[in-house]
């Protein structure tokens, strides 16, 4: 899909879930407005002064239910069940009796203090992949209770907070975010059991680009960017972590415990994971190898046993590779079974009963062949354009390039001594490791 059709679809969505109707703005309840606001029971005597908002925020529901509220009476607080409210108003609340039954307030799994736990927090605005802060949340009546529906992330909203009370009591909203197209982070994550979740934002977290989720944990805050990837299946944690910036990554591994931050990396592409254990320090690389399982750690230190900036030093060992007595339909059922790392396997290597190459088919050639062929047809056939393009392990990737260009291909295996391949050298590696000024370059992250 194309930047432009994203792009489209995105605002598409956003326009969809946009809280900004006419309806929906006449019932918004500003939560800044709300707090400090005067508790009045039924005959309208005041009775308290609003201190925060609970809601469940961690729950099934789109939107989080109001729960209670708590109120400062003289110099106690306690806690009002949502039952006992009446209306939610612009700077006030009504309550449905003269009669107020006031408990203790005690933190219920997935509840959370609106105004302490996420206004001014910062949260993922997944519609327009961003971080932003919360400037003020907004409330609305939906279904004979109060919910959560909206989040205010403008200026302007944070600069009425700091004006004169008859703003906050009668906000107009700037840019309301629909709840739904929000992540929240903050001290909420750490209350309630681990697996209540806000099922809405992880499902929206799911649907961003790799490229787009690094961008947005590098510029969380440390503790959100860990609720983040404790959000996530590590397998598309990982996919975001190879898009990271090194000196970020760097950052988020030493950041995260040692059993996370293990997985994280063994689940990465070998050879972003060794780009991203060179970065650490030697103690830092082998507590996180010594917690990942033995044939993935033996790999990784044979790939970091290589210098950096030579052709071992940057290549992949995941290789799918054919005997030349099997089929093009064979060979295309071992590529579907790799499918996750498709962005990894621009070729399939074809080595000989003593595993010696013999030749390198690209994809495309694959595609195109019938499925009764032989690979030793394709290999044959290959024959007449030169032998695989190969460079030993120490090679300079300044060399490496040159080679890559002269052969107008994406990728070159790296071969021992006997010509057996040990892994392949894609072209953004070699650009990411020659460019480091520019970033890393993956062609996936360009032009995906």
């Amino acid at each position: 899909m194309s930047t432009t059709a994203r792009l489209r679809d995105r605002r598409a969505v956003a326009d969809r879930r946009t809280t900004a109707s006419r309806t929906v703005r006449g019932s918004l309840v500003s939560l800044a407005g709300l707090i400090g606001g005067p508790v009045a029971n039924q005959a309208g005597e005041e009775v308290g002064r609003v201190v925060d908002v609970v809601a469940r925020l961690y729950g099934p529901d789109p939107y989080p239910p109001v729960t209670g509220l708590i109120i400062r009476i003289g110099r106690r607080r306690a806690f009002l069940a949502a039952d006992r409210i009446g209306r939610l108003e612009a700077g006030r609340v009504r309550l449905r009796t003269a009669r107020v039954d006031l408990r203790e307030f005690s933190r219920r799994p997935g509840e959370v203090l609106l105004a302490r736990d996420v206004m001014d927090h910062q949260l993922v605005d997944v519609d327009g992949v961003q971080v932003t802060r919360a400037a003020d949340l907004y409330l609305a009546p939906l279904a004979e209770r109060t919910v959560l529906v909206g989040v205010d992330v403008s200026l302007p909203t944070l600069l009425r907070r700091l004006g004169p009370r008859r703003w906050q009591a009668r906000p107009t909203p700037d840019r309301v975010l629909d709840w739904q197209a929000v992540a929240p982070f903050g001290e909420q994550a750490t209350h309630g059991p681990a697996e209540v979740r806000l099922r809405a934002s992880r499902t929206a977290l799911h649907r961003l680009r790799p490229a787009d989720l690094a961008d947005i944990l590098e510029d969380l805050g440390r503790a959100e960017r860990q609720q983040l990837l404790g959000w996530l299946e590590p397998e598309h944690a990982a996919d975001a972590l190879e898009e990271m910036e090194p000196a970020e990554l760097e950052n988020l591994l030493r950041e995260a415990p040692p059993e996370h931050a293990a997985r994280l990396v063994d689940e990465m592409e070998p050879d972003e994971a060794a780009d991203a254990l060179r970065d650490l320090k030697p103690g830092e690389r082998e507590r996180l190898l010594a917690r990942m399982p033995s044939a993935e750690a033996d790999e990784l230190r044979g790939l970091l046993a290589h210098r950096e900036g030579t052709a071992g030093g940057a290549m992949t060992t995941l290789l799918v590779t054919a005997r030349p007595g099997q089929s093009v339909a064979d060979v295309r059922a071992e590529l579907a079974g790799q499918a996750e790392h498709r962005t990894e396997i621009p070729g399939v290597a074809v080595l000989d009963e003593d595993g010696r190459l013999i030749g390198d088919i690209a994809l495309f050639d694959l595609a195109v062949a019938e499925d009764a062929a032989l690979v030793s047809d394709l290999v044959a056939w290959l024959e007449q354009f030169g032998p695989p393009v190969t460079v030993p392990p120490e090679t300079r990737l300044a060399e490496a390039a040159d080679r890559l260009v002269a052969a107008r291909t994406s990728s070159l295996l790296v071969v021992d001594d006997a010509g057996r391949p040990l892994g392949r050298v894609l072209a953004d590696d070699i650009l990411d490791a020659l460019l480091p000024e520019r970033g890393r370059l993956h062609f996936r992250r360009l032009f995906s």
